[in-house]
Order: C-alpha cells, then sequence, then structure tokens
C-alpha cells in the first residue's frame, strides 16, 4: 500500500516537473524576428533543451534557452516545438505551434513604356510592387539594372526611371529591385528584354548660316546638313561638288551637324553638298550654290578733259573704277565733298559722270564706290579752270611761238644746205688756181712755219637772216697773208672784232 503510494505521487510530480510550452509570435512577416521561448515549470530538471520545425531539430541548449530567427522570410513557415530531458525525472516535448510568415511585399515586376523602342526615343521603366496591407508604413527603394550595369543613380525611393533616349546599344536585358530600408528585405524582378530599333536616314538637306543672309569676303559661314528622320548615331560628311574633297566629318546622337569656315575667302564660291549615314547607307543632300560677295575696292578717279588746261566750258568726264568688288556697284562723285551725281555700274567695272565746266569747278573731285557690303572712296584729284580770255591769249602766243619755231626751223635748214653747196665750190676754186698764185710771193715758200690748211683759210658765212627768200646775206672775213701768217691767222680766230663785210648773193 505504501509502495503504491509512492508511485502515485511520483507520478503526479513527473507529470508536473515535465510540463513544456512553446511560446511563439501570432504574427510573423517577412524581415521580422522570430523568438520562439520553449517554457517548463522545473527549470532544474532540465538537462537539454531542443527546438524543431517539421520534425527537423533546429538548435540544442544545455539549458534552458529560446530561440531567435533574425529576419524571417517565407521559407521559415512550418510547425515548431520544443522538447527536453530531465535530470532526474524523464523528459517531454511541448505543444506544436504553427507559424505562418507572411509576404511583406510583393516579387517586383519590370514594366516599360515600350520593349520595342525606336532608337532616339524616351523609356519609362517601372518596378511594380504592392505592400500588406497591415505593412503599409513600410518605406521600399528601388534600383534598375541592365545586364549587370546599374542604371540612373541607383537606389532611389521612386519605383520609376525615365531615360531620355534609347540607342542601339542600349539593346538588353533588364531588371530590377525592390528592398525595405529597414529591416533589410530584397527582392528581385524578373529579367525583361529590350530591343532598340533603328530607323535608316532620310531627307537629307545642307543650308548655309551667314550674318545678313549674304556670303561676304572675309566672314564667318557655316554648313548646316540635317536629316528629317535616322536614329543612332549619325555620321555627317561635307563636300566640294568641283573637286570632291571631303572638308570635314562628324559623329554625334543628333539630326543635325553644323561645319563652320571662319574666313570666307573669293575662292570658296562654288556648290556644296552633305551626306549623312548611320550604319545603313549613306544619303546625299541636294548641291547648293554659295556665291561669294566681294566688297568694293577702294575706287580710282580719273578725270578727262579735251585739253591739257581745262576752260570754262568745256565737257569734263569723271571716270571712277573700283579694281575688285561684286556687282552691281553705285558710284557716287564729289566736288569738294559736294554731291555732283552717281552712276551705276550693273555689271562691275567703272563708271562716268560728264559735268560742263564753270569758273567754280574749280578745286578737288573724288568718287565714292558703293556695292552694299561697305563703301569706299577715292583720293581726291585737283582741277584748274581758266577762263575764255586766257584761252583766247594762250592760243595766240601758241601760234606765234609755233610759227617762230618754224620759221628758225627752215632757216636752219636753208644754211646747212647752203654751207655744204659753198664748201664744195672751194674746194673746186682751190685746185684750180695757177701755178703762178704759189710764186708771187717767194717768201711764203721760204717761211719755216707751217701753214695751216686751206680749209682754215677758207672765207667763213655765217647767214644774218632772210626776209626776201631771193637774197642771202652772209658775212665775209678776209685775212691778208704776210711773214708771220700763222700768227696773224691765229690771231684772228682769237679776235672777235675781226673786220665783217656783208654782201648780198643772188641765189
Amino acid at each position: 500500500m505504501l509502495l503504491w503510494s509512492l508511485l502515485v505521487i511520483f507520478a503526479a510530480v513527473n507529470e508536473q516537473a515535465g510540463k513544456l510550452t512553446l511560446l511563439a509570435p501570432s504574427s510573423v512577416f517577412e524581415g521580422d524576428s522570430i523568438v520562439l521561448t520553449c517554457q517548463v515549470e522545473w527549470k532544474w530538471n532540465v538537462q537539454t533543451m531542443a527546438y524543431y520545425k517539421d520534425d527537423r531539430e533546429l538548435s540544442v541548449f544545455k539549458e534552458v534557452s529560446s530561440f531567435h530567427i533574425q529576419s524571417a522570410v517565407l521559407s521559415d513557415s512550418g510547425n515548431y516545438f520544443c522538447r527536453t530531458k530531465g535530470k532526474l525525472f524523464p523528459g517531454k516535448s511541448s505543444n506544436i505551434v504553427k507559424i505562418r510568415v507572411q509576404e511583406l511585399f510583393q516579387h517586383p515586376v519590370l514594366t516599360a513604356s515600350d520593349f520595342q523602342p525606336i532608337e532616339g526615343g524616351p523609356v519609362s521603366l517601372t518596378c511594380e510592387t504592392r505592400l500588406s496591407p497591415q505593412r503599409l508604413y513600410v518605406q521600399l527603394r528601388f534600383c534598375f539594372f541592365r545586364e549587370n550595369q546599374v542604371l540612373g543613380s541607383g537606389w532611389s525611393s521612386s519605383p520609376e526611371l525615365q531615360i531620355p533616349a534609347m540607342w542601339s546599344d542600349d539593346t538588353g536585358s533588364y531588371w530590377c529591385k525592390a528592398e525595405t530600408v529597414t529591416p533589410r528585405v530584397r527582392k528581385q524582378s524578373l529579367q525583361s528584354q529590350i530591343h532598340v530599333r533603328r530607323i535608316p536616314i532620310s531627307n537629307v538637306s545642307l543650308e548655309t548660316r551667314v550674318p545678313g543672309g549674304q556670303v561676304t569676303e572675309g566672314q564667318r559661314l557655316i554648313l548646316l546638313c540635317s536629316v528629317a528622320g535616322g536614329t543612332g548615331n549619325v555620321t555627317f560628311s561635307w563636300y566640294r561638288e568641283a573637286t570632291g574633297t571631303i572638308l570635314g566629318k562628324k559623329t554625334q546622337h543628333s539630326l543635325s551637324a553644323e561645319l563652320e569656315i571662319l574666313a570666307v575667302k573669293e575662292s570658296d564660291a562654288g556648290k556644296y553638298y552633305c551626306q549623312a549615314d548611320n550604319g545603313h547607307e549613306p544619303i546625299q543632300s541636294k548641291v547648293v550654290n554659295i556665291p561669294v560677295r566681294i566688297p568694293v575696292s577702294c575706287p580710282v578717279l580719273t578725270l578727262r578733259a579735251p585739253r591739257p588746261q581745262a576752260v570754262v566750258g568745256d565737257l569734263l568726264t569723271l571716270h571712277c573704277e573700283a579694281q575688285r568688288g561684286s556687282s552691281p556697284i553705285l558710284y557716287w562723285f564729289y566736288h569738294e565733298n559736294v554731291t555732283l551725281g552717281n552712276s551705276s555700274a550693273p555689271s562691275g567695272g567703272g563708271a562716268s559722270f560728264n559735268i560742263s565746266l564753270t569758273a567754280e569747278h574749280s578745286g578737288n573731285y573724288s568718287c565714292e564706290a558703293d556695292n552694299g557690303l561697305g563703301s569706299q572712296r577715292s583720293e581726291a584729284v585737283p582741277i584748274s579752270i581758266s577762263g575764255p580770255h586766257g584761252y583766247r591769249r594762250d592760243l595766240m602766243t601758241a601760234r606765234v611761238l609755233g610759227g617762230l619755231f618754224g620759221v628758225l626751223g627752215f632757216t636752219a635748214a636753208a644754211l646747212l644746205l647752203y654751207c655744204l653747196f659753198h664748201k664744195t665750190s672751194g674746194e673746186s676754186y682751190a685746185t684750180s688756181e695757177p701755178r703762178g698764185a704759189s710764186r708771187t710771193n717767194p717768201q711764203v715758200s721760204t717761211y719755216s712755219s707751217p701753214i695751216p690748211d686751206m680749209e682754215e683759210l677758207q672765207p667763213v658765212y655765217a647767214n644774218v637772216g632772210s626776209v626776201d627768200m631771193d637774197v642771202v646775206y652772209s658775212q665775209v672775213r678776209s685775212i691778208q697773208q704776210s711773214e708771220d701768217s700763222a700768227n696773224t691767222i691765229r690771231t684772228f680766230l682769237e679776235n672777235k672784232d675781226s673786220q665783217v663785210i656783208y654782201s648780198s648773193v643772188k641765189k
């Protein structure tokens, strides 16, 4: 009887000592911390304590202890219990607690405004997800990826990403990620393929951009090559038709490009075209003719009068001409900076202006050339105008001087002919003289000094002047021979006051 009583008491104590209760949170979401507590009445009897999930041992402790899950995930859902091993009394198992980890937010899905965008166009990416109604206060942030490259600025609180322009190189796989700020729960979307479509080049055109709307020598010129359609990297090229040489090339993500000529020269005038290519085939623009306007150079003024000394009543022609300059050129004429008038040269070159001279027209004349690109002024040209009386007096003086010069010229010619004729006659006379003439004065032959040549002993004739053309006046110098004939001749040649005899000779 006593033994039976002891057995009953032992059984009651054992049942009380081995009672276990598992405590767990009633609601669990992804990212939550789970604490499992195995509650026991007589802790002194616990030798070991173990926790189980779906009959799989999770952890064993040598003392009473709780089991912790730092951040719950969906796979942590299951049936949990604990079990102890007693020191004195047998171990027991706790009740089973079913834990279901709820999804904090759905797996994100990547959406795009266009999964086959046209090259150069924008695309909007969205990382779509939804929070649990019980956890709407949780903050999420998002990040977008292409292949293994982060897009944009990285993690952002916005679930959208705007890509302003998609190019052919942007074709590839895209996905996104979403995560909580705290606690950390991160989820990734499936990959989506985006294919960027390229459009061929169309409608290539070339135009000029210049200050004032016209190409002028020395100014800046811009050649603008543009396309109406086409995507991707476009390569623009500029050519001159006459030579076929390329002037420049640019590759860029745009529908137009510029080529700049800093200072246009006259030789740059001609026909030009451009080409555009985005990888399909190059398209050429129409040929554009570019004329180059030349500013006028400094003009030269020429005055033309009927005589060297202009007089009142003469017609004076003012001719102004610029060597360089695009036509038409308008010329202005000035007298002492007072406008006389103008004349146009439609095809270039010079222009003239006529005036009938008066006494007031003496002074400085100038002209100005202008073709709309800037005017140039010539240097001043002076002119002096004589009155009509002065002109008659000058004319009479000129006639008198002309007559005198004519008479002098005629007289000189007559003297020359006469001298030549007389010289010939004198020589004939000297050779035909009788031999006795030389013997009449025997002193001459015995004179030791040399006798001058016969030409030195000939008479000297000089016309005094003639009014009657039938009579010629001449001066005759006579030399008397003596013993000192040589000295006498020398004295005569040196003496200008020798005796002169005039005689008239009929021709």
